[in-house]
């Protein structure tokens, strides 16, 4: 049986290899490691069909390094350790040359099965490369994280897919004995939601299923060809993160009918219902925060919930949170004040902790004055003492600033009250 035109397309080398230059570009961060293939053990990032599983078959071939290979979908602790045993047997064990072990969809890994991974990877039996579609942050456990450096892939753009297409006809031999033109592109881009592979298998599906030796791709020729053109949600695929944007857009904006019904597109669909439930914790604090402290405690309770019982019944409790979300105040007051303090720590770099408010565990700093004059707050009226708190160098700089709402207005008349000499509330 024929191979799929993705695999027969699959490429061999980083000249082959599209799009993904901040990785593999002339200045990638890639390139070098492979160049001289000394290669870390990393964490591929990035939506379905962005060529994680190649980068990791070019990296293994031009290194020069025996490949292993596991699905986390249907491999256990067991066939984990079977193949570290060979990959020890097979590479240097001092050497830069060791075996490289990639591993799909590794956040689909336990604990324990990541856990398995950790010795191989520490004794650099292995060289591991996963891949995955979620956020290695939750999903991959930190000792095994804190070994790895994760790269981020990037959904293709436009282009990048056109090139794909254009590849096909030009290099395909079973593509080359039909005269195809190619005049539209976007139902083929539409229909594969911007993965790779898919959209290289329906190509193939509609130029193979067409008798004509001359073929011209338009938009309507694609559409009329593919019959299951109805619109569903593809949990790996484009609406995965239109949906997921269109539900937080509207909890946002105080919906909640369409928040309900982009989840229930989202439970129709399949998806995990954990990822939902991580989404809204994180919208609680960044989009509601301190206009109503109880919707970060209700998401964490959500979260906690959907991961003990499952399917089916998550979706109450997901619509519940959801709802409750939508019908509370916003303020993104607290998501701002990190995101200034962060662009000004960038700017100004490490400053000095103030003397008067650094730890003094031993003699020798009580005697250089740390902790000197330091106000203890509940030794004053109002359990408050006014003092400094930031570097010098940024006196007055006011990160905080409460938002429009009931709750907040309290945050700001408290402020008001306690710093009339400071900052500016």
């Amino acid at each position: 049986m024929n191979e799929p035109l993705a695999e027969r397309l699959r490429p061999k080398s980083l000249e082959d290899y599209i799009s993904q230059k901040h990785l593999v570009g002339d200045k990638g961060v890639l390139t070098k490691h492979i160049e001289q293939g000394i290669i870390p053990s990393m964490i591929f990032w990035g939506p379905p069909g962005t060529g994680k599983t190649t980068l990791a078959n070019i990296i293994a071939e031009q290194s020069k390094r025996p490949f292993y290979t596991l699905s986390a979908i249907n491999s256990g602790v067991k066939d984990v350790r079977e193949v570290i045993e060979k990959a020890k047997n097979s590479g240097g064990l001092f050497t830069t040359k060791n075996p490289i072990l990639f591993i799909d969809e590794i956040h689909r890994f336990s604990k324990s099965q990541q856990d398995s991974l950790l010795q191989a990877v520490e004794k650099g039996w292995v060289t591991l490369i996963g891949a995955t579609t979620e956020n290695p942050s939750f999903e991959v456990i930190p000792a095994l994280l804190s070994r790895c450096q994760v790269y981020i892939l990037n959904a293709f753009e436009k282009s990048d897919l056109e090139a794909l297409l254009t590849r096909a006809i030009e290099k395909d031999e079973q593509l080359a004995k039909k005269n195809i033109t190619l005049k539209e592109t976007d139902a083929l881009l539409r229909l594969s939601g911007g993965d790779a592979r898919k959209l290289l298998n329906i190509f193939e599906l509609i130029i193979t299923s067409e008798t004509a030796e001359e073929i011209t791709v338009t938009n309507e020729f694609v559409l009329n060809k593919v019959q299951s053109n109805t619109v569903r949600y593809d949990k790996t695929g484009e609406q995965h993160y239109d949906i997921i944007s269109a539900f937080i857009k509207s909890i946002r904006g105080s919906d909640p009918n369409g928040a309900v019904y982009w989840l229930a597109r989202m439970i129709e669909g399949g998806e995990d219902v954990k990822f939902i439930a991580r989404r809204l914790l994180i919208l609680a604090s960044e989009d509601i925060g301190n206009a109503n402290p109880t919707a970060l405690v209700i998401a964490n309770n959500t979260f906690q919930a959907v991961s003990v019982i499952g399917n089916p019944e998550s979706r109450i409790i997901l619509s519940q949170c959801a709802t409750y979300l939508a019908c509370s105040p916003k303020s993104n007051a607290a998501y701002q004040a990190i995101n200034s303090a962060q662009t000004l720590v960038k700017q100004t770099g490490d400053l000095s902790v103030p003397l008067e408010i650094r730890n003094a565990p031993t003699k020798l700093m009580k005697d250089l004055g740390y902790g000197d004059n330091y106000k203890y707050a509940h030794n004053y009226t109002n359990n408050f003492a006014e003092q400094e708190f930031l570097p010098k160098e940024i006196t007055g700089e006011k990160f905080y600033d409460p938002g429009n709402n009931a709750r907040e207005k309290a945050h700001r008349d408290f402020l008001k009250n306690r710093w009339k000499n400071k900052y500016n509330y």
